[in-house]
């Protein structure tokens, strides 16, 4: 099969518009930390982005089919790689997320599990025949998403667990589920979140995270504790007025983590809501363009694949963006492949890869 596989057929235009987001993203990093302790993280952050498209290209060579048919051990390990950062992990800011691996460097397996669980899930839905999706495979799917996504919350690592959730979603949607299920998930989301939250014996979220998930609702509740963040964000947002101004709020330490979680926060005051607009544009033409390559999938599992990465990317744009201007919770979600952090970089650029895979097969028979 790899014989009619050719680069012909690699989908240029997406990786131009991927890069021009990761160039504005290296631009915001270098002005963000200058004269900071994180200066030259912007170098740092164009090796990960070379090295993204290095491994885009190899996953691009593997044939997503022959994945699929291995789907279960990549699933088996991928809860061992969890199980083993809870029992021999770092513990670093009161969580346990990494493993130290020879050399210095620290690997984080949950970003990783995002994309076994994007590639299970194509395989558990597209080998059902049925057009609707029964009781039991939706218990099953539940159960697939579940279990990784309670292993990354006991880290704790609240943001993470949340990104798995859209795969679950993006796959009973298109696997056909009824409307009977559809309303027991969100009979199911709002009893759970009143159980952590109301019940003082549960001990799922830990009390900053609760802080977290209510503080935006009223930042000026607490402007100096949990309200700061989305606080000192809005204002950076707001100051940028149409074309951008000076920085005043990123370059005067008073935005937290610029270059990670709030780099849209610093990017829209040095560039304005023209600027913030234009990112935004961006994000939207490589969202259609990924939609467009689902459409032409060769197969029914091909689809479900890039339909997952597509879930993963809108819910990623969606919360970090709607964090920076007060509209949603503060859950340490990165912007992909404009926050600083090599994880985040080599997922985003590994999911793409598996993109340009399914593209490539697309005349093959």
């Amino acid at each position: 099969m790899s014989r009619y596989v050719s680069y012909r057929d690699f989908d240029w235009l997406l990786l131009g518009f991927v890069l021009l987001i990761c160039g504005l993203g290296v631009m915001e990093i270098h002005s963000a930390t200058a004269h900071t302790k994180f200066a030259g993280s912007h170098i740092k952050q164009i090796y990960w982005v070379v090295a993204g498209v290095g491994v885009m290209f190899l996953m691009s060579l593997v044939n997503y089919q022959a994945l699929l048919d291995q789907i279960h051990w990549f699933y088996i390990a991928s809860i061992a790689s969890l199980v083993a950062v809870l029992l021999f992990g770092t513990k670093a800011l009161g969580a346990k997320r990494w493993i130290k691996m020879p050399g210095g460097n620290h690997f984080q397996p949950s970003e990783w599990v995002k994309l076994v669980l994007i590639l299970a899930v194509a395989k558990f839905f597209a080998e059902m025949r049925q057009k609707e999706l029964s009781w039991g495979d939706f218990f099953k799917a539940g159960a697939m998403v579940g279990v990784p996504m309670l292993l990354v919350l006991k880290q704790p690592d609240l943001g993470t667990a949340l990104t798995y959730l859209p795969i679950a979603a993006m796959g009973m949607f298109l696997g056909g589920m009824q409307w009977k299920q559809g309303v027991a998930v969100l009979l199911a989301a709002v009893i759970g979140l009143g159980v952590v939250f109301y019940v003082p014996a549960v001990h799922v979220l830990k009390g900053y995270q609760k802080q977290r998930l209510t503080s935006y609702q009223d930042p000026d509740s607490d402007p100096q504790g949990a309200g700061y963040q989305v606080k000192q964000s809005m204002i950076a947002v707001g100051s940028g007025g149409i074309w951008g101004g000076k920085g005043t709020q990123t370059h005067g330490a008073f935005l937290p983590v610029p270059q990670t979680d709030f780099i849209f926060a610093a990017f829209s005051e040095e560039h304005g809501f023209v600027g913030a607009l234009g990112v935004l544009l961006l994000y939207f033409i490589v969202l259609m363009r990924l939609t467009q390559n689902a459409q032409t999938a060769p197969d029914r599992a091909g689809t479900f694949v890039v339909m997952g990465v597509v879930a993963v990317l809108s819910f990623h744009i969606l919360v970090n963006v709607g964090m920076v201007v007060g509209f949603m919770p503060v859950t340490g979600i990165p912007l992909p492949l404009m926050s600083y952090g090599g994880s985040s970089v080599l997922f985003m650029f590994l999911a793409l890869g598996m993109v340009m895979n399914v593209r490539m097969r697309r005349f093959v028979n």
